[in-house]
C-alpha cells in the first residue's frame, strides 16, 4: 500500500514571520467529545476550598470541589498544564508553550487576561508555584547538556516578568530536581531531587532503592536540608496549609503510594496505595507525578489517580471520586507522510553479510534481507539460492566447490544445517541435522569428509559438535 500526501509549499510572503503555535498553517480537523476521566492530570484547590482547577489533554478546566461539569479556561492548540491558584485566588499560573517554548503564564481565574511571565526560548520552565504574598513564582528551569538528557534548577520570577533569580543550582548535568512547593510562611522551598548515581541517563534504575529524595531550601540562610528519602525514594512534596504535614509519594515494591509526614515528629505513614505508577525511572521533565493539593482545612488531599480526580481524608483514609464531565475540543493536524513502497519487487540491499566465494572464484554467495543469494562473478545478476521460507545464514563451500552448507532458522521449525548442490539447478536443499536447535558456522574439513559446526542447546550453552559422515 502506498501512503502519500501533497504538501503545499509555504508562501514566500510568510518568510521571517514568527510561528504562531495556536494558528499553524497546516491542514487539520477538529474533533469533539465528552469525557469523565483523563490521563496524567495536574490539579490545584482554590484557597477558599470551593473549586478545583486541572489540566486535561493540554487544556485547562475548572469545576466545583464537589465535582460536576467542568468549564474550560484555556482551549487552544498550545500545550498548557500544571495550573496553580494564587494565594488570594484571583489568578492562576500555568505552563504553556503558546510563546514557542515552555514558559510560565498567568491568567485571571475566569481564564481572561492571560500573559506570559517568563521568556525562555531554550532553558524551558514548568511547574510553577506561588510565594505566599502572591508576588513571585518559583519554577523549575530545565538545562540540557551534550552528555545527558539534562537536569533542573529552581528559579524565582516576579509575576510581572523579568529575568528571574536562581534559588537552587543543579547538582550536575544528570541528577534532576524540580516539583517546588513553598511552606505556608514562604521561608522554605521543598523540592524533589534525583540522587541516583551515574553520569548519564539509565533505563534500569531501581525505584525501590532510592532514585529521588525531598530537600528543603531555606530562602533566608541559603541552606539546604534533606527531609526524606530512603527505600522507594520520595517525590511530589506538598505541604498542608497549616504547615504541619507534608504529603509525598514513594514507591513500595510495585506500587506508587501516597504518604503523609508529620513535619514536627518526622513520623511517616502511608494513606493511599492505588495511585497510578509514578515516573521515577523515566526522564520526568514535568515531574515524576502530577500535582496534588490539600483542602484549606489541611484534612483532605485532592489528587489524580487511575483516570479520576479523588479526595482523601488523611485521618480515616476514606477516599471518594470527585466526578467531572468535560467537553473536549482538539485540533488534529494531518500527519506529513511521504510516498513509500514498503515491499517492492526489486530493491538495493543496504546490508550484505556472510559473503563467501566458491573455490574456483566463479560464484559469490551472500546473505541479504534474511536469505541466501548467488551471483556469477564478476558481473552476474543476484538470484535467490533457494525458495525456502526459513531465514538462511552463514554459507560455506566444500573444498571441491560442489556443495554449499548453510544454517536456517524459523520460529516454528527452529534451526537446522542444510546442504545444497550448487552445480545442479534442479537440486533441492537437504537437511543434514536430525535434532532441532540453534546451529552456527558449519564448515568442511580440508578433505571434505567431515564438517564442524556450533550448536546451542536448551540451556543456551554453546559448544562444538562433529560428524565423520556429512551425509552429502
Amino acid at each position: 500500500m502506498l501512503l502519500c500526501i501533497t504538501v503545499q509549499a509555504q508562501d514566500n510572503d510568510t518568510e521571517g514571520e514568527e510561528w504562531d503555535v495556536n494558528n499553524p498553517e497546516a491542514p487539520h480537523k477538529e474533533i469533539e467529545f465528552t469525557t469523565t476521566e483523563g490521563t496524567w492530570m495536574n490539579l490545584d484547590v482554590s484557597p477558599d476550598g470551593e473549586q478545583v482547577v486541572f489540566d486535561l489533554l493540554g487544556d485547562i478546566y475548572i469545576m466545583s470541589i464537589d465535582g460536576g461539569e467542568a468549564t474550560v479556561l484555556r482551549d487552544n492548540l498550545a500545550y498548557e498544564i500544571q495550573p496553580r491558584f494564587s494565594p488570594d485566588g484571583s489568578r492562576i499560573s500555568f505552563t504553556s508553550d503558546a510563546g514557542g517554548g515552555d514558559n510560565i503564564w498567568v491568567m485571571n481565574t475566569d481564564g481572561s487576561g492571560a500573559y506570559q511571565v517568563t521568556d525562555e526560548d531554550f532553558r524551558l520552565l514548568n511547574n510553577a508555584v506561588w510565594t505566599p504574598d502572591g508576588e513571585y513564582l518559583v519554577a523549575r528551569k530545565h538545562f540540557t547538556s551534550t552528555r545527558s538528557l539534562g537536569a533542573g534548577e529552581l528559579w524565582m520570577y516576579h509575576r510581572s516578568g523579568g529575568s528571574g533569580i536562581r534559588l537552587v543550582e543543579k547538582a550536575n548535568e544528570q541528577q534532576d530536581l524540580g516539583q517546588p512547593f513553598l511552606s505556608p510562611g514562604g521561608r522554605y522551598v521543598y523540592y524533589s531531587q534525583s540522587v541516583y548515581p551515574g553520569g548519564q541517563f539509565q533505563y534500569n534504575k531501581d525505584p525501590n532503592s532510592q532514585i529521588y529524595l525531598i530537600n528543603r531550601y531555606d530562602r533566608e540562610t541559603g541552606e539546604t536540608k534533606r527531609i526524606t528519602g530512603g527505600p522507594g525514594g520520595a517525590i511530589s512534596p506538598t505541604l498542608s496549609p497549616d504547615g504541619e504535614k507534608m504529603a509525598f509519594i514513594k514507591r513500595v515494591r510495585t506500587r506508587s503510594v501516597l504518604y503523609i509526614r508529620d513535619l514536627e515528629s518526622g513520623i511517616e505513614r502511608p494513606v493511599y496505595d492505588r495511585l497510578s505508577k509514578d515516573q521515577q525511572e523515566a526522564w520526568a521533565i514535568f515531574g515524576p507525578y502530577t500535582n496534588l493539593d490539600w483542602t484549606p482545612d489541611s484534612e483532605q488531599l485532592v489528587f489524580w489517580a487511575e483516570g479520576k480526580i479523588r479526595k482523601l481524608d488523611v485521618n480515616d483514609r476514606e477516599s471518594e471520586v470527585l466526578p467531572f464531565e468535560a467537553e473536549v475540543k482538539q485540533h488534529v493536524a494531518e500527519a506529513v507522510t511521504f510516498r513509500q513502497e514498503p515491499a517492492p519487487d526489486r530493491f538495493t540491499a543496504r546490508a550484505i553479510r556472510h559473503a563467501v566465494t566458491s573455490p574456483d572464484g566463479r560464484l559469490l554467495v551472500f546473505n541479504a534481507a534474511g536469505y541466501l543469494w548467488k551471483k556469477e562473478l564478476p558481473d552476474g545478476s543476484p538470484e535467490r539460492l533457494t525458495g525456502g521460507d526459513a531465514f538462511e545464514f552463514e554459507p560455506s563451500f566444500s573444498p571441491d566447490g560442489h556443495t554449499l552448507l548453510y544454517v536456517t532458522w524459523s520460529d516454528t521449525a527452529l534451526g537446522a544445517i542444510k546442504a545444497l548442490d550448487v552445480n545442479n539447478p534442479d537440486a533441492r536443499p537437504r537437511t543434514i541435522t536430525t535434532r532441532k536447535g540453534i546451529y552456527r558456522q558449519p564448515s568442511f574439513s580440508p578433505d571434505g569428509e567431515t564438517i564442524v559446526y556450533r550448536r546451542e542447546d536448551g540451556n543456551n550453552q554453546q559448544g562444538f559438535a562433529y560428524t565423520t559422515d556429512p551425509g552429502i
